[in-house]
């Protein structure tokens, strides 16, 4: 961490005593275009709820979002993780204590954006500590944010009763397509909502030609993405058969959208792990940028949620399950394999 602020310890709950399932999905309240009233949202990331970073990256964009939906009429809860857990995927802690602990003081400018809500917004960090979340404790993963939630966790700090009506995740500090969606701690946290049967929606906002990402993304991004959610959820395509995945492209200086276009996650290499040498049987972990590093992969599919779609300034939307099941030519010859050998 690189401030501390002025904290509320929460609430501390044992993993073991949570129960799993023990929610129905909230009824489902009619929404119109652009209005998100009467909904409520759980809204989680991977970048930290600290918003400390002059870059941005380690949680801006979930406030950009939370004041997007509150200002459609949704109410917003934040459970977010204690500290920055990008690329921590679908992992989850398993035993031990974790920690909700309240933020009361947030950053500046973002404060009165849920006062009117029925609940005002309130966001906590989640840790894997025991009483008091400090500068050096452990940070719950993005997925343990949402099964916290779900599993008693709104209920003993906001007083929901039934699970909320979405979980919304983001919007992430750089694009989530192609392969960096298996390592993402953002979309982890959206399939760990599918898991649990509420639907959910994963967002990520684009960077600029020289790897930077500009506020003034997270705001259009959150601003869109509000207004498609309630669009989502009037036409029915809300569903926790899938999550709904939105990359927001660069949007600095005069950039504007080019257009929503509906992909498939792409079979291209975004970046790849590379480990250094050092004395002894050490490591530097770092990561090298396609198409420049080792074990890069081309792009095949036409319709891939690419960097170079958000490049054209393209918003892409895709659906991504939880269920891993290969369907194609590649399945139907194991299972023919299969069949003939058992």
């Amino acid at each position: 961490m690189k401030k501390i602020f002025a904290w509320v310890a929460a609430a501390t709950i044992t993993l073991s005593s949570l129960t799993a399932g023990s929610w129905a999905l909230a009824d489902q309240q009619e929404s119109s275009a652009g209005s998100l009233a009467g909904q409520r949202i759980l809204l989680t990331n991977d970048d930290s709820m600290q918003a400390s970073d002059p870059s941005g990256k380690d949680g801006l964009g979930l406030y950009e979002v939370r004041r997007a939906l509150c200002a459609a009429g949704a109410d917003v809860a934040v459970i977010g993780p204690w500290d920055y857990a990008s690329g921590a995927g679908t992992k989850v802690t398993n035993s031990g204590v974790v920690t909700a602990q309240q933020r009361t003081e947030l950053p500046a400018g973002y404060s009165e954006d849920c006062a009117s809500a029925p609940t005002a917004g309130p966001v906590f960090g989640l840790c894997v500590n025991e009483g008091v979340c400090t500068t050096d404790s452990p940070s719950a993963t993005p997925a343990d944010t949402v099964k916290f939630a779900l599993h008693g966790g709104l209920n003993a700090l906001v007083g929901w009763d039934k699970a909320p009506d979405l979980v919304v995740s983001g919007m992430n500090s750089g694009p989530n397509v192609s392969s960096s969606v298996n390592d993402s701690g953002t979309i982890g946290a959206a399939l760990a909502a599918n898991d649990a049967g509420v639907p959910a929606v994963a967002l990520s906002a684009g960077i600029d030609a020289t790897g930077r990402l500009h506020t003034e993304t997270y705001t259009a991004g959150a601003d869109f993405a509000a207004t498609y959610i309630a669009k989502l959820g009037t036409e029915g395509q809300l569903s926790a058969q899938h999550v709904v995945n939105i990359n927001y492209p660069d949007a600095s200086g005069q950039n504007q959208p080019s257009g929503v276009k509906f992909t498939r996650v792409g079979l291209g290499t975004v970046a790849v792990h590379s480990y250094t040498p050092r004395e002894g049987n050490s490591f530097t972990v770092g990561l090298g940028i396609c198409p420049d590093a080792d074990y890069c992969h081309a792009e095949t599919r036409r319709d891939a949620d690419s960097t170079a779609l958000l490049a054209q300034g393209y918003i892409t939307v895709s659906s991504l399950t939880s269920d891993r099941t290969l369907s194609s030519a590649e399945s139907n010859k194991l299972r023919a394999f299969v069949n003939a050998h058992s």
